[in-house]
């Protein structure tokens, strides 16, 4: 399969971040070459979860580990098409960030608890039934296959607040870029 790759992830504002993906109809390499991809980036931003369309692929797959304890043994998890088949109505307050909007948070509100069906790589179904971080993540990043980030939850003026600054993030990155290639 050759090694793993880290992808670039895109920033927010970024049109792709805003679409709906599509399922996954048949599971090929190069969607098990894209899942490994994606975790060796998330390992390496570092994050808990990345969403294909944050690598630019309009597909639904997520990858998460919400193992955070550097003793305990990881626990990469590929879902394929994941739908939450319940939520719980009592709800948890969790601080999110997101990988394509750099060093941004928010309180968001989420149900505590639910239980989501999913493909592996192998096409077999899977079910879990999540609480706590992993819950508040798996909701996050199928949130991001539905086309929706952390800050859609946000009030308007939050929310173009912290859109302004992805947008100057994105053009000091693409300076330096450009600089970076001059002295090179």
């Amino acid at each position: 399969m050759g090694g793993m790759t880290i992808r670039p992830i895109l920033i927010h504002p970024d049109p792709r971040l805003k679409k709906r993906c599509a399922p996954v109809t048949e599971i090929t390499d190069a969607h098990r070459k894209l899942a490994e991809d994606m975790l060796e980036t998330m390992y390496a931003a570092p994050g808990i979860g990345l969403a294909a369309p944050q690598v630019g692929v309009l597909e639904r797959i997520l990858v998460m580990d919400c193992v955070k304890d550097p003793e305990a043994e990881p626990r990469p998890m590929v879902l394929i098409n994941p739908e939450i088949t319940w939520a719980s109505e009592e709800t948890r307050v969790y601080e999110e960030g997101c990988l394509s909007i750099p060093d941004q948070f928010a309180e968001i509100e989420r149900p505590a608890e639910v239980r989501v069906r999913w493909l592996d790589l192998e096409g077999r179904e899977q079910e879990e039934h999540f609480t706590g971080l992993w819950a508040t993540c798996v909701q996050h990043e199928i949130d991001h296959l539905d086309g929706k980030l952390f800050i859609d939850y946000l009030k308007p003026l939050r929310r173009q607040m912290i859109t302004r600054k992805m947008v100057k993030l994105k053009r000091d990155r693409e300076r330096e870029r450009v600089a970076e290639r001059a002295r090179g």
